[in-house]
């Protein structure tokens, strides 16, 4: 699959606020694209199968959880274990984004980023400890990086 064809962007641009809300949310982005739901399912599929959707899915509101202490964790994690160690963390029910990034030296040593959760800091430090643990000597430092305002965040939109 090359590009988009006027259908497939049609189903994307009605699927890049989310799925709707409802009992028939296929029938609702079908609705919105001019199109029936089942083509709209076939096309999802044809263009998930060719990665140009790469997943479809839920994104709680951990505000509206209870989760407001949020912090980003950053470890300086040795090179050749980081990936095996980001799968360890990154599996935690806690965490809700783990990815590796490029050390930005000699001020910023950190290449691992794990996203913690908890309704109070003293929670999130308590599972900041468990990841420490769960690094053992293979962490260098870390650091956590607690969120001060919530900012809206989008996927990948298509130009009007």
């Amino acid at each position: 699959m090359n590009g988009l064809d006027v259908i497939d962007r049609a189903i994307v641009a009605a699927l890049q606020s989310g799925l709707p809300p409802e009992v028939e949310p296929w029938e609702a982005v079908g609705r919105k694209a001019g199109l029936a739901a089942d083509l709209v399912l076939a096309r999802v599929d044809a263009m998930i199968e060719a990665g140009v959707i790469r997943r479809i899915a839920a994104a709680p509101n951990h505000y509206k959880l209870g989760l407001v202490a949020n912090g980003m964790s950053v470890w300086d994690v040795e090179d050749s274990e980081v990936d095996a160690i980001g799968a360890r963390v990154a599996a935690l029910d806690f965490v809700s984004h783990c990815y590796r990034r490029p050390r930005r030296l000699p001020h910023w040593p950190f290449n691992l980023f794990a996203m913690l959760h908890g309704a109070t800091r003293n929670e999130v430090e308590k599972k900041r400890v468990i990841v420490r643990s769960l690094i053992g000597a293979a962490c260098g430092s870390d650091d956590i990086l607690y969120s001060t305002k919530i900012l809206k965040k989008t996927g990948f939109r298509l130009a009007g």
